[in-house]
């Protein structure tokens, strides 16, 4: 059985799943959560839950070793290697067992690779020098991403350990593309320069996407809409990203639930001579109190659309201005691909917003896109299309699955590969 483990660690929790690469489905996916914090219990405690999922087998496979339950562990966890021990209990204790389920990998999440990284990397200790020094690019993200790489390698040492960056997809954009107008010197000095993130989401839907309308993923042009609390928007042709909507940081690009997206870089200094806001107020601004909860007082799509029902002038003009700039991008990106063949919605608000899908997609009929308004009102999960039958362009919702996506890159670099202790 050829079993990934995939850790998405932040910097008080971790996420991960354990799936069976054979079928890819998942064989168990917890939350440790809450790690060092001194207001649980009497220590520094935290709450580990773990969810076990069974899945539907190939014919004549064998019965699943566990069966849908969740359990939650209550524990003082002072840190991301006490978190992993509780991990491995929660296993021994209600399985899947992990003598019947080795992992031959571990996969993590990371978030910012620069320049350096553009393929899923073994995890050396060089790798981990690297990941530390590009903090300075992601200091909330690579040393909460780096604690879990720590803590997963001390539980499993006897298997590789790949490191998956968010921002590798993007490493095919051109000069053109990713370079800022500003001081040459200063910017490479500085490594200001476009990365783009959501990359293990956009290369997994857009693949996806080229596999549900049968056509090779090369010759096709897309755009992808990531749109979660997070969001972003990728233009791909022939499976490779050619330009995308986040920046040298996470912060540029869409309206997103607590981040502005784009703004004119002047309002900061504005902000910093009239309002006497230190860098650290500007950062908070920006990234916790602005986007849609800047402007209408909630950060979650839903929220809105029941405050936009009930008559709220600030609900509906968060969500005018949310969609005014997914169409602002739709059309840059339909002019950067001279066309498009196919136009992906994902993540939370991508794949269950019924009315941002149509909204987004109202004025770009111009360009062949007919939305079928029975189909996009739809509530079927899994892949779909919502255009008609008539469209030149195929509009799909698609859901994501990066953690599946971490799992297939993680092996594709260690199929073969043998490692002792790492």
């Amino acid at each position: 059985m050829s079993v990934v483990l995939v850790v998405n660690s932040g910097s008080s929790s971790f996420k991960y799943q354990l799936l069976d690469m054979r079928h890819e489905r998942v064989l168990a996916s917890g939350l440790v959560e809450r790690i060092g914090d001194p207001s649980t219990g009497s220590g520094t405690g935290g709450t580990a839950k773990h969810t076990v999922e069974a899945a539907a087998l190939a014919p004549g496979d064998e019965a699943p070793a566990v069966t849908d339950a969740t359990y939650t562990i209550e524990r003082e966890i002072p840190d991301h290697t006490a978190g992993f021990a509780v991990m491995l209990e929660a296993f021994a204790a209600h399985g899947p067992s992990l003598d019947e389920h080795p992992p031959v990998a571990v996969g993590h999440r990371v978030v910012h690779g620069g320049a350096r990284f553009f393929e899923p990397t073994v995890v050396t200790p060089l790798v981990e020098i690297n990941i530390d020094e590009l903090s300075v690019l992601a200091p909330l993200h690579n040393p909460a991403n780096l604690a879990g790489i720590v803590a997963a390698k001390k539980a499993f040492p006897d298997v590789p350990h790949v490191a998956v960056f968010d921002t590798a997809f993007h490493q095919s954009l051109a000069p053109e593309a990713y370079t800022y107008a500003i001081d040459r010197e200063i910017a490479e000095a500085h490594r200001i320069r476009r990365y783009g993130f959501h990359g293990t989401s956009h290369k997994f839907v857009s693949e996806a996407a080229a596999a549900f309308v049968g056509r090779p993923l090369g010759e096709l042009k897309q755009i992808v809409f990531h749109l979660g609390n997070g969001a972003s928007v990728t233009a791909i042709e022939g499976g490779r990203s050619v330009d995308t909507s986040m920046g040298l940081t996470p912060l540029e690009g869409l309206v997103m639930g607590t981040r502005s997206g784009d703004l004119d870089p002047a309002v900061l200094f504005q902000l910093a001579r009239r309002a006497d806001m230190s860098i650290a107020d500007l950062d908070t601004l920006l990234n916790k109190r602005s986007g849609l909860l800047g402007l209408a007082g909630v950060s979650d799509m839903r929220d809105i659309g029941e405050r936009r029902d009930a008559g709220d002038p600030a609900a509906q003009l968060a969500f005018d201005v949310y969609i005014h700039r997914l169409r602002a991008y739709a059309g840059a990106y339909l002019a950067q691909l001279d066309g498009v063949d196919v136009i992906s919605f994902t993540a939370g608000v991508g794949e269950n917003s019924i009315r941002v899908r149509e909204e987004a997609m109202a004025t770009l009929g111009f360009a062949g896109v007919e939305i079928d308004p029975e189909r996009n009102a739809t509530r079927e999960r899994g892949i779909r299309r919502i255009s008609t039958d008539a469209s030149r362009v195929e509009v799909l919702v698609v859901p994501t699955n990066e953690e599946l996506e971490i799992a297939r890159q993680t092996l594709s670099v260690t199929s073969g590969v043998t490692f002792g202790r790492i």
